[in-house]
């Protein structure tokens, strides 16, 4: 029979036509690997349902606690009520949680956050963060499209069965991949809706709609990460050097890798240039990817470049974390925590969207 090499079509590595098992996942493969079967409901990962529509505005008067009229506005005071998409949290479980927010500069939240977990600490979970593009079209849309998009990707399927070790690292890395390709569709979708309205009004959409794209999956120790554009993810342990896990995709890290000081090129007029993303006019959107295997406990942060803006190095990061974490018990949990550094980086200025997404993590 012809070895011919294809792919799994659960976890997406190369196969070879007469193989019946995946070695990189466990998943059962026909001879000519058809469709296997998905995984079943009860052993998916759980995300936290969060309402279709976070364009509308909140019910109740955050100034004065009345009822807010169908014109947005509060009937007793009246307040301009937030919109729902200004600030958000999802919480899938205990250990893992994530906030994302306006700030206090933009006008809109074009930051997304979506989450998924197990309800055993520490056992498996995804984190994706994206960032719209504020000079693109429908950002806000865009980013969110894409942050489910990826989370039900790298959510709805595991690898079970024979993978471990690297094979099992190769497994998650195009489940990566998969997800980011789902992550530019919603994207490319959201431009597609556009394109067809300003064709009704018979105008163009110049700056299609466009966002970055960080995702984290752990599967017990093992961490693996992907990244295009500027959203990052920091291992944080407790004790130990934190680490920053994702390279940035912009002019600031050119500067960086060019032997310019972090602090100088991050500070520069340019700084926040980023050289890949995901959208129409994007280059290309192969996510970047890391691995590594968690040894001790620690804090898995996500986050948009509206924390980071304020605190970049992964170590200054650490004890940021760590002083929040220690000022009582409540606000260790990952919840707190990330509302904690929400507010941590609006004290500061809020010049920008905010998301901070935590897993709280103990090996073993």
């Amino acid at each position: 029979m012809d070895d011919a090499v294809t792919q799994c079509p659960t976890c997406h590595v190369a196969v070879g036509a007469s193989e019946r098992f995946c070695e990189a996942c466990g998943a059962g493969l026909s001879p000519t690997v058809g469709a296997v079967e998905p995984v079943p409901a009860e052993e998916s990962m759980k995300g936290t349902p969060v309402p279709d529509d976070l364009g509308g505005t909140a019910s109740t008067c955050q100034a004065c606690g009345g009822e807010v009229s169908a014109d947005g506005y509060c009937g007793t005071c009246g307040a301009r009520a937030p919109r729902r998409r200004d600030h958000f949290s999802e919480q899938p479980a205990a250990w893992v949680a994530a906030v994302c927010d306006r700030g206090i500069r933009h006008t809109r939240n074009e930051d997304a956050v979506a989450l998924a977990a197990d309800a055993e600490p520490g056992s498996r979970a995804v984190v994706v963060v994206c960032d719209g593009v504020s000079s693109s079209v429908d950002s806000d849309l865009a980013s969110l499209a894409a942050a489910r998009a990826a989370r039900d990707v790298l959510a709805f399927s595991r690898s079970r069965g024979m993978g471990t070790g690297l094979s099992l690292a190769a497994a998650v890395i195009a489940r990566l991949e998969a997800a980011a390709d789902a992550a530019s569709e919603a994207v490319l979708e959201v431009t597609s809706k556009a394109n067809n309205l300003a064709a009704v009004g018979s105008q163009s959409v110049p700056n299609p709609a466009s966002c970055t794209f960080v995702a984290a999956v752990l599967e017990q120790d093992l961490l693996v990460v992907g990244s295009v554009g500027d959203s990052r993810v920091y291992w944080l342990p407790d004790t130990g050097d934190a680490t920053a896990l994702t390279l940035d995709d912009s002019f600031a890290q050119e500067q960086i890798a060019a032997g310019v000081p972090r602090a100088q090129a991050e500070a520069g007029p340019q700084s926040h240039a980023i050289t890949r993303w995901l959208g129409a006019d994007a280059p290309e959107h192969r996510p970047t990817t890391a691995t590594m295997t968690i040894a001790a406990p620690g804090w898995l942060l996500v986050c948009s470049d509206g924390l980071w803006n304020y605190c970049s190095a992964a170590k200054d990061l650490a004890e940021l974390v760590a002083q929040t974490a220690s000022s009582s018990p409540a606000a260790a949990e990952p919840l707190a925590l990330a509302g904690a550094l929400v507010d941590w980086a609006n004290a500061r200025g809020g010049k920008d969207n905010i998301t901070v997404a935590l897993a709280r993590i103990h090996p073993g």
